[in-house]
Parts: structure tokens; sequence; C-alpha cells
């Protein structure tokens, strides 16, 4: 697996807590911090790529800012024929930024931002029709997105025990 031979070396993965930390860094910049030449760092990162272990590059942009303070999730248990439908019109809704197919009761789980509880009728309405939805809003985030740990990160299972004083 090119993957797994690819984190196995120490630089690539200095390379890749570099990127998550700042995706922009120039790639001579990434190069002095690892003791490689730019050449050198570029192919690591192409290869690294090539390998699928970097997917892509984002942006991540204020949903509030943009408009959208509302996020909610929506669980969607589908009629009877309609899986199909319920992933299409996932799709074709831009409120919905993620779309996960999930075992047990439900089938979906959505990631919907809104720019308004008052909008959240209209995107279950269309839902509705395809089979019974579940919506939770979020009122705050204490674990924002965050990266997987890289080889040598470990990060707890469990948080540590809280100590009470005497």
């Amino acid at each position: 697996m090119q993957s797994a031979r690819s984190l196995a070396d120490p630089r690539n993965v200095a390379l890749l807590r570099l990127l998550r930390a700042d995706p922009r860094l120039p790639v001579s910049e990434l190069a002095r911090r690892v003791g490689l030449s730019a050449p050198a760092a570029r192919e690591r990162i192409q290869r690294l790529e090539e390998a699928g272990v970097i997917a892509g590059y984002r942006l991540d942009l204020d949903p509030a800012a943009l408009g959208y303070p509302v996020l909610a999730f929506v669980r969607v248990r589908p009629a009877p024929g309609q899986v199909a439908r319920v992933a299409e019109l996932a799709r074709s809704l831009p409120e919905i930024v993620e779309c996960h197919r999930v075992t047990g009761e439900d089938c979906f789980v959505l990631k919907v931002y809104l720019p308004g509880l008052d909008r959240l009728d209209q995107v279950l309405d269309r839902f509705l029709a395809c089979g019974q939805t579940t919506t939770s809003i979020v009122q705050s985030t204490p674990v924002p997105p965050r990266g997987l740990p890289l080889p040598g990160e470990a990060r707890p299972l469990a948080p540590a025990p809280i100590a009470v004083p005497p």
C-alpha cells in the first residue's frame, strides 16, 4: 500500500504536519523546515497527492459570515423506493454541505446550514415527500472540525479524568 509507505517516512509526516497547520506555506519554506531542497519537497508532496494521502486543499469559510448562522443535522428515513431520490435531492440543495449514507434506522444524515430557522421548514418539506426526517439544531461546537492524527500524534480516546478537589 503506497500511502502506508508514504507515512512511514518522517519527512513526509513532517511535511503533512506543516501543510495541515498552514496549507499556504510556499514549497521553499516547507523544504527549509524539513531539511530538503525545494524540488525534493515538491516531489514528495506530489507523491503524497498521487498516493491519495493528500486528498486536496480547501478554503474554510465562516458560514455565519456568509449569511448561514444556523447549523442543523437532519436524519432522513426514506420511504420504500426513495433512497436514490433522497441522495439526489440532497445534492441539489446548496444549503446541504454534507450527506452521509449511514446504518441504523435512518439511512441518511445531512449537514445543513441555513440563513435562519424560518428556512428550515422549506428544506424539510422537500424531504418529507421522500420519507421521515428528524432534526437537531446545533447550539455550540465544543470540538470544531479537525484533522485525524498523523503517525506519532496519538490523541487520547477518552478524556482525562477530572480532578475533584477534596
